[in-house]
C-alpha cells in the first residue's frame, strides 16, 4: 500500500514550527510498515526549511520516505505548490475523525486488515469505575 502519513502531531507533538518530541512508537512502527513493504510518503503542511528539518529529523532516526509532499520521487517540480489530492490507499493524520489511534493499534490496524470498530471490539472491557463513597455514602 501506499501511506500518506502526516508529520506534526502523528510523528511529533504538536510544536509546529519547532519539531516536537516523537510520539511514542511513531518512527518504529513506520519502519516495520516499510520492512512489511509498504510505501510511506511524508505529508505535511511544512515547506521549504521547515520540512527539510521534519525529513532530517527523520533521516536522522533511520526513516526515509518513497517522496515527500509529492506521489513520486520523480514527480514534475512545476507541480510544487499546487493544492491537489495526493494519491494514497491511506492516509495517518491525528486530524482523522476520531483522532490518532496508538502506534500499535494502526500497525494492528493495517497488518491485519481491520477497522477501528473491528479493534474495538476486541478490546477487552474495562470494569466499570467505582465511585469513592464520600463520608456519609454508607448511609444511603
Amino acid at each position: 500500500m501506499t501511506i500518506a502519513v502526516d508529520f506534526d502531531g502523528t510523528i511529533v507533538k504538536h510544536r509546529y514550527p519547532k519539531i516536537g518530541e516523537e510520539i511514542p512508537f511513531a518512527i518504529e512502527t513506520l519502519k516495520m510498515l516499510q520492512k512489511d513493504h509498504h510505501r510511506l510518503i511524508l505529508w505535511s503542511v511544512r515547506e521549504g526549511q521547515l520540512l527539510d528539518e521534519a525529513v532530517e529529523w527523520c533521516r536522522q532516526r533511520g526513516l526515509e520516505f518513497y517522496a515527500v509532499n509529492r506521489d513520486y520521487p520523480e514527480e514534475a517540480e512545476e507541480h510544487k505548490g499546487f493544492s491537489r489530492k495526493l494519491k494514497a490507499d491511506l492516509f495517518i493524520d491525528d486530524r482523522n475523525l476520531g483522532g490518532l489511534p496508538d502506534w500499535g493499534d494502526i500497525y494492528r490496524m493495517i497488518t491485519e486488515k481491520i477497522t477501528f470498530e473491528d479493534l474495538y471490539k476486541q478490546a477487552p472491557e474495562e470494569p466499570p469505575v467505582r465511585k469513592k463513597k464520600g463520608l456519609f455514602g454508607f448511609l444511603k
